[in-house]
């Protein structure tokens, strides 16, 4: 529980509940922004004891102010407006309401406990904490802007547009996530349920893409599965596959246990209030410990039903096909429990969710799109956000058989778009085809599907070194993963700069456009054309082809690091004192001295001091100690020094190592 929401609770300012808890026997710490909720518990039976005890009616609040805080700190709280944020808000951003570096807002972050980058978001409750440690107060925004507010709107519209009367709903196919860790088997268990082997078909056995398949359990009803990448570069499409679901699977390895992936896809599942189900995975290895899992998984606040919880836990192995049935049936009684919700109108003109799009190198545009609401026929208009995108000319379901119609809760891949949509559009058959905008396809194919490159931020102009790649992906989901990847990348000196991004194989036009702008092309599950490779290579264009996301983060990564300028690290060894001037010789010195701090070590470098500044640098080529060569000499010996220098050496001189 946030300490905020904890105050609030207890109807008591943040400042004196802090202030309290550690009389009531609670050191969690002045700048603690989270505490256990059993903790939290217990802090809220303890202060209303201490009410009592202090004979203050529990309905009474504490905000009123005291007359020692009502002189000169009331004013000076009246002068400046709480600052007004939204319920989630990026780190950059965050600085910016401030009106403080980011470089500092990280750090005040850092002291409470919370690992953030600049483009990483945070919640209302942690930058308010974190605002009043800065010396700021805050509100929460009623109104949030439009750029914030698009996938709330987005919610909205679509609940909108699937707003029915009760007598027209019929019960639909429940729509199940797959979310969990990377190679914790959410792939292979999907295989087990559907029977096919899709990710042995996908590079290093990781899933690139979002897939939506449906399965017919064997007492006839259907459901639905979508499948999230594991890599955590997909962390939006993963977000993405949580909003368009009825139920989810948590699944976890029975031999690796939570992880870092695990608790961000819980995160996204509460965040989304979605029933789920946690599927203990790969239970036909000899080596699993379930009792540790479950220990971690109450950790992170999920109680298995067997230890007196609520979470429903099913052992599985998507090998064997161990435990399958039993979770299809854990599936439907969660479905079944949740079933007023998961009803629609297949009567009405179609209304849907994009679940993918890209671009096909021989059918062009190919969507999938999740039918949430009506039937979905071929030869229906498409519309998003009030703009006409096409038709219908082909429709497959998820065995790529042709269908002529899609009802609620099917998947399906359809061409017909004149352009790609972005993936969480909301797809609906318009009533007035003719009355709407009709949507231009871009010269270059595919390009305005891309994601729009944001303006850069005072402190990213500042970088002196940028990386410009244009990058190329297949599929809009990916695109968008691997350029958010690319922002993490954060570094005072150095960057990455996306010249340009859209969907297809490489063409001509980009290697143009890359060797304008100094670029490199990166593809991720395309291919040159020939002609742009062969003008690739005559106009010294760099362009390199990824199928795993892994390595081209890795390859930027490593490119990145060679534009860093060389990191020079100077140890400070130790002193001598010169004693005597023997020899000078055209570029060396020959001297004696004691050394008075430290030690020497051959070979090493020489800062020359005289009179407390310093007059040259050099380097030691020879020592000795007891007129014998050495390597080392140590505190209180004298020694004779061969110093590499143009300058003169005096006596008195003080030689730094």
């Amino acid at each position: 529980m946030n300490i905020a929401e904890l105050a609030r609770k207890l109807n008591v300012p943040l400042t004196e509940l802090r202030e309290r808890l550690p009389g009531l026997g609670f050191d969690i710490g002045m700048r603690a922004i989270k505490v256990d909720d059993r903790v939290a518990q217990k802090i809220i039976q303890s202060w209303a004891e201490w009410k009592r005890a202090q004979r203050v009616p529990t309905g009474v609040g504490t905000e009123k102010q005291t007359p020692a805080a009502s002189g000169e700190e009331a004013k000076e709280e009246t002068a400046a407006p709480p600052i007004a944020l939204p319920s989630a808000i990026t780190v950059r951003d965050f600085a910016t309401a401030l009106g403080l570096p980011v470089t500092r807002v990280i750090q005040e972050l850092m002291k409470s406990g919370v690992l953030a980058a600049m483009n990483e978001r945070i919640d209302y409750d942690t930058a308010a904490i974190v605002a009043e440690d800065l010396g700021f107060r805050t509100e929460r925004r009623q109104k949030e802007s439009a750029d914030e507010s698009v996938e709330m709107s987005r919610g909205e519209r679509l609940a909108a547009l699937l707003a029915e009367s009760p007598e027209k709903l019929q019960p639909r196919a429940p729509v199940v996530v797959i979310m969990g860790h990377v190679d914790h088997g959410k792939t292979k268990l999907l295989d087990a349920i559907r029977e096919t082997d899709v990710a042995s078909g996908e590079a290093g056995g990781i899933t690139q893409h979002i897939g939506a398949y449906q399965v017919t359990q064997k007492k006839g009803k259907k459901i639905t599965f979508i499948d999230t990448p594991g890599h955590e570069a997909f962390t939006v499409m993963r977000s993405r596959g949580a909003r368009v679901a009825d139920v989810a699977v948590l699944v976890v390895a029975a031999d690796d246990g939570v992880q870092p992936q695990t608790v961000e896809a819980k995160n996204i599942i509460e965040a989304a209030k979605l029933p789920f189900v946690v599927a203990l995975n790969k239970m036909d290895k000899a080596d699993v410990n379930t009792d540790l899992v479950k220990r971690q998984l109450s950790d992170i606040g999920l109680l298995p039903e067997d230890w007196g919880g609520k979470t429903v836990i099913v052992p599985v192995s998507a090998k064997t096909g161990q435990g399958i049935p039993e979770l299809l049936d854990m599936i439907l009684l969660v479905a079944e429990v949740e079933k007023e919700s998961i009803m629609a109108n297949p009567e009405r003109r179609a209304v849907g969710t994009i679940i993918e799009s890209h671009m096909d190198k021989l059918s062009g545009v190919t969507t999938t799109v999740l039918v949430q609401a009506g039937t979905l026929h071929a030869n229906d208009h498409l519309a998003v956000a009030g703009k006409l995108y096409g038709r219908v000319r082909a429709m497959n379901d998820w065995n790529g058989k042709l269908v002529k119609e899609a009802g609620p809760g099917m998947p399906v891949r359809i061409l017909g778009c004149r352009v790609a949509p972005q993936v969480g559009d909301i797809l609906e058959v318009p009533e007035d085809p003719s009355a709407l905008e009709r949507i231009k396809p871009s010269v270059k194919g595919l390009e305005e599907a891309a994601p729009r490159p944001r303006p850069l931020t005072e402190e990213e102009a500042k970088v002196e070194k940028r990386l410009a790649v244009l990058l190329r992906a297949d599929v809009l989901g990916s695109l968008e993963a691997i350029v958010g990847s690319f922002e993490k990348f954060v570094h005072p000196e150095v960057a990455v700069d996306v010249v340009g991004r859209g969907l297809g194989n490489i063409t001509e036009a980009d290697v143009s456009q890359a060797e304008a702008s100094g670029a490199q092309v990166l593809g991720f599950h395309v291919q040159p054309m020939p002609q742009a490779a062969t003008l690739a290579a005559e106009r010294g264009v760099q362009i390199r082809v990824f199928e795993v996301i892994y390595d081209l983060l890795n390859a930027v990564r490593a490119d990145l690091e060679h534009l860093l300028p060389p990191e020079v690290l100077r140890a400070e060894l130790g002193k001598v004192k010169v004693k005597g001037v023997f020899r000078t010789e055209r570029r060396a010195m020959i001297v004696g001295g004691l050394v008075t701090e430290g030690k020497v070590l051959l070979p090493s470098r020489v800062r020359i001091i005289r009179n407390g500044e310093t007059v040259d640098q050099g380097a030691l080529s020879e020592l000795q100690v007891a007129k014998h060569a050495a390597t080392e000499a140590a505190f209180g010996q004298e020694c004779g020094l061969r110093v590499e220098t143009r300058t003169p050496i005096l006596l008195d001189d003080v030689l730094e190592f």
